[in-house]
């Protein structure tokens, strides 16, 4: 398994959060087991083998971190989520968006370019062409203006739009 199968299994889990009463903790127990990705390789390509120590470390702290910060977190996509409500957003996006921040913000080890490719990356497997654009934009503008260190500039994978890189269409959104 590769560090990107792992943020992928990351970013499933901290989705996960939002429609559980578990904490952090019970979910990842249950869900970091042999008879769970057993269960899911079939439909899942990304649980077709189980992480090594390092992995589940990795995916550990971040689930936990996630549900550590996600006040945090969604207050930073909610204000560069420009026009639009954050009980809008794709979960998915939200969940995608979290972890790359979170990396950003809590894992200095992580550059900032590799958070926002990676982040990008899975959400070209789950979600359109528009909300990955919004996805880029919104986590470049979130490096530029949050967390931008002189050496460690993002590299954006997609081309921005002309308008503000918030929005999901090119176009200035009204609140939806």
């Amino acid at each position: 398994m590769t560090r990107n199968a792992a943020r992928e299994i990351a970013m499933h889990l901290s989705y996960e959060l939002s429609f559980t009463d578990l904490s952090a903790d019970e979910l990842l127990d249950q869900r970091l087991s042999a008879s769970r990705f057993d269960q899911l390789a079939p439909e899942y390509e990304v649980y077709g083998e189980l992480p090594n120590a390092s992995q589940r470390t990795y995916i550990r702290q971040v689930v936990k971190g996630i549900a550590q910060h996600g006040y945090e977190l969604d207050q930073y996509i909610e204000k560069y989520a420009v026009g639009w409500k954050f009980e809008r957003i794709p979960l998915v996006a939200c969940a995608i968006m979290r972890l790359a921040m979170y990396e950003i913000l809590y894992m200095p080890e992580i550059p900032n370019g590799a958070a926002i490719n990676e982040a990008v990356e899975i959400a070209k497997k789950y979600e359109s062409g528009d909300v990955v654009r919004f996805i880029n934009g919104i986590l470049g503008s979130f490096v530029r203006r949050e967390a931008a260190e002189a050496d460690s500039a993002p590299q954006i994978q997609e081309p921005r739009m002309e308008s503000d890189p918030g929005t999901l269409d090119g176009e200035p959104q009204t609140e939806r």
